[in-house]
């Protein structure tokens, strides 16, 4: 288990799908996306889980273990604001993202490649952000101090679960 920031690059599939782990349950607020057309690069901030941190137990013992609220704490569950940051972009294109509500939280599910020009980023509900490429460059870093969180993302019913008491 490591406390340091991560500080990522990708310019091929196995390094894209380190980065889509990394990304795996990252909440993006709408607002903080924006493409730069004219430098061809996409960028984003997210409150990223940091699902690297590792765990000894497996889940059913984990909620077992979580009598209180500060138990998420004791077991170490983390967030950490990050950025992503695509190069050589040409364009993007959205379905099912409402890009009206910028108030609007996403959350990252996984990210590949269809085709050697095409970047797919998916989030829960449906929502997808397809890149048109001319080559994959990715970057990814966090920045800022990691939080204890409360809430752990719980892919069995594409819900974040509650330790106890409220989430951060």
């Amino acid at each position: 288990m490591s406390d340091r920031p991560i500080r990522l690059k990708a310019t091929d599939a196995e390094d894209l799908s380190v980065i889509a782990a990394c990304l795996q349950d990252a909440i993006v607020p709408l607002a903080e996306m924006r493409f730069f057309k004219d430098e061809k690069r996409f960028v984003m901030l997210v409150n990223r889980f940091r699902w690297e941190q590792g765990r000894d137990t497996d889940l059913a013992q984990r909620d077992a273990d979580f009598s209180d609220a500060s138990a998420g704490e004791a077991h170490g569950e983390q967030r950490i604001h990050s950025g992503l940051c695509i190069d050589h972009v040409v364009a993007v294109r959205s379905r099912g993202i409402d890009r009206d509500k910028p108030g609007r939280f996403l959350m990252v599910m996984t990210m590949g490649l269809d085709g050697p020009q095409t970047l797919n980023l998916l989030f829960s509900g449906g929502g997808v952000m397809q890149f048109e490429i001319e080559t994959l460059s990715l970057f990814l870093q966090d920045f800022g101090e990691a939080w204890p969180t409360q809430w752990r993302p719980d892919h069995a019913l594409d819900l974040a679960t509650p330790v106890k008491g409220r989430g951060r």
